[in-house]
């Protein structure tokens, strides 16, 4: 059986955002209980992979050295708990360059499909925004919406058919359920 995917934007689902930008892997600190998620889907066989806009390194706010070191420090939270990113994805364009890759076009989850040879019907997008919502729909994904970071402004106004979860760590059950993992669960 074919592994399920969970795409996962990175501010405000694995660690805590910032409206003024993650700059630093000082400034990078972890939601409770998000890499232990992480280490659970891992734990069940899933592909598991970020798609992040990171425009701070278009706008010229964020240097990609800089951004490697957050990643890298992120890598390093997750291995202490037993856990790993398959892949991570992103778009580093400013809004203005139009790019494919900048959510809430689908590049950055379409690139990810394509790696990990994943359809769409068993991979799902977990995030914390619209744009979030929007990449996952235009790519075929299933899109969920977690509370941390934006998400809890934004939860009242989907309707019954997007699944909202207080936080990644409360959705994993429910993606256990839900995607074909390499222990036999499917949807």
């Amino acid at each position: 059986m074919a592994r399920g995917c969970v795409l996962l934007d990175r501010d405000g689902v694995i660690n805590h955002d910032s409206p003024d930008y993650i700059l630093s892997a000082a400034q990078w600190r972890p939601i409770d209980g998000s890499l232990e998620a992480i280490a659970a889907l891992n734990a069940a066989g899933l592909t598991v992979a970020v798609c992040s806009n990171q425009s701070a390194v278009g706008r010229g706010m964020l240097a990609p050295a800089t951004l490697q070191a957050i990643h890298e420090l992120m890598h390093q939270a997750l291995a202490a708990v037993g856990g790993h990113l398959d892949g991570v994805f992103v778009c580093p364009h400013a809004p203005a360059a139009d790019c494919r890759c900048r959510k809430p076009r689908p590049g950055l989850l379409q690139q990810a499909l394509e790696q990990f040879d994943c359809a769409p019907e068993r991979a799902l997008m977990i995030g914390d925004s619209r744009r979030d919502l929007i990449a996952a729909e235009r790519s075929g994904v299933e899109g969920w919406l977690v509370k941390t970071g934006n998400g809890a402004a934004l939860a009242d106004e989907l309707g019954p058919a997007t699944p909202v979860y207080p936080d990644l760590a409360a959705a994993v059950p429910a993606i256990l359920r839900r995607l074909p993992t390499t222990h036999g669960v499917a949807p």
